[in-house]
């Protein structure tokens, strides 16, 4: 069984979390499709979804899915994501996408976030994975001469821009032992508008998908 198979088992088995007539936040990505379509499939009674990315939006509303603007959502009961690496404390490393400001700021506002996942991406250590940053277009080279400093190998996501109209600089060579703490370290520097580390807001439950089914892991 391949990863996409493990990703489209995590996805259906997300269901489970999903309240009728509520509003639910969702990420982005190859996970987080299946995760729609099943959401879709299913059709559930909802209030509508809060998106993360332009690519999501786009996928809900083509199931006839209503978007809904955060801002007058208010507060969420769950946000289902992906994620590029899990640790066994559920902090993550998200934004090979590109959405990691936007799926911060979802899952920030959301009391319960179900993370799903093949079985690859729980590791020992979060870093093998390039770390995604998003930054302000002026403070590129600012920002990649600091990244430089703290051990790190960034590189320009060619021809990609963010929603927001920012760049990523893909961080190359961390082993990070202390998410929680370069986290708050790399939102410190100037022009960096967020980075990939979902250490302060961690998910609550990872559901991974494997060839023996779903595995829940809950936070160590």
């Amino acid at each position: 069984m391949g990863q996409d198979e493990g990703k489209r088992l995590a996805a259906e088995a997300a269901l489970e979390y999903v309240e009728e007539d509520t509003i639910v936040g969702v990420g982005t990505g190859s996970t987080v499709d299946r995760f729609i379509d099943a959401l879709a499939a299913k059709r559930m009674k909802l209030q509508g979804a809060v998106s993360s990315s332009e690519a999501s939006t786009q996928r809900l509303r083509s199931h006839g899915i209503d978007v809904v603007d955060l801002n007058s959502a208010g507060r969420l009961s769950l946000y289902v994501d992906g994620a590029d690496e899990s640790n066994r404390f559920l902090q993550l490393i998200k934004g090979g996408g590109g959405a990691l400001t936007r799926e911060k700021i979802v899952a920030s506002a959301s009391d319960r976030f179900v993370c799903i996942a093949d079985e690859s991406k729980l590791v020992d250590v979060l870093g093998a994975f390039p770390l995604p940053v998003e930054v302000i277009p002026m403070a590129r080279s600012t920002v990649a001469r600091e990244l430089v400093r703290l051990g790190g190998r960034p590189e320009l996501r060619q021809g990609f821009t963010t929603d927001n109209g920012n760049v990523i600089l893909d961080v190359h060579g961390l082993s990070i032992t202390e998410p929680l703490k370069l986290e708050q370290t790399l939102n410190n520097i100037p022009g960096v508008v967020t980075n990939g580390l979902f250490a302060l807001r961690p998910a609550d439950v990872l559901l991974l998908g494997s060839a023996s089914g779903v595995r829940r892991v809950d936070p160590e």
